[in-house]
């Protein structure tokens, strides 16, 4: 194989990287904002959805249990998770030791957010503040 062909290949293989990687990015931020912003005249407009992140939040205030997490994740930001989004997102929590379940009162299981959980929550939400600042300021400008 020459070294035009290798380049070539190289280029294409980047190419196809990025598409990917660009894909990737396109479905996750479809998926997480799908239910933000529906129509300018929708009255959910900006509720934030990232279910893992809201989970956190919630329990930043202290150990809960999944349906008040819901009310709470409701009340601060208006957005209320289902039960599958919900568990699924404690469930991933859980197995990166972000938080972690506290012995059953009856029958409700109780969590609460672990020390490198509210360094996690920390820093996305430290880089929540930042690009909210940033296209705040951009839409300003418009």
């Amino acid at each position: 194989m020459s070294s035009a062909t290798s380049g070539k290949n190289s280029k294409n293989s980047s190419t196809n990287f990025l598409a990917a990687e660009s894909q990737l990015c396109d479905n996750y931020v479809m998926r997480s904002t799908r239910h933000v912003v529906l129509a300018e005249n929708d009255p959910e407009i900006g509720h934030y959805s990232d279910p893992p992140l809201l989970v956190l939040a919630s329990l930043a205030s202290g150990p809960k249990h999944g349906h008040a997490m819901t009310e709470d994740i409701a009340s601060i930001c208006g957005t209320r998770l289902g039960p599958g989004t919900l568990y699924g997102a404690i469930a991933r929590l859980e197995q990166q030791g972000w938080i972690e379940p506290l012995p059953p009162e009856e029958r409700r299981r109780p969590y609460r957010i672990t020390a490198e959980g509210a360094r996690v929550l920390r820093a996305k939400l430290t880089t929540l503040r930042q690009f909210t600042k940033a296209g705040l300021e951009r839409l300003e400008a418009l």
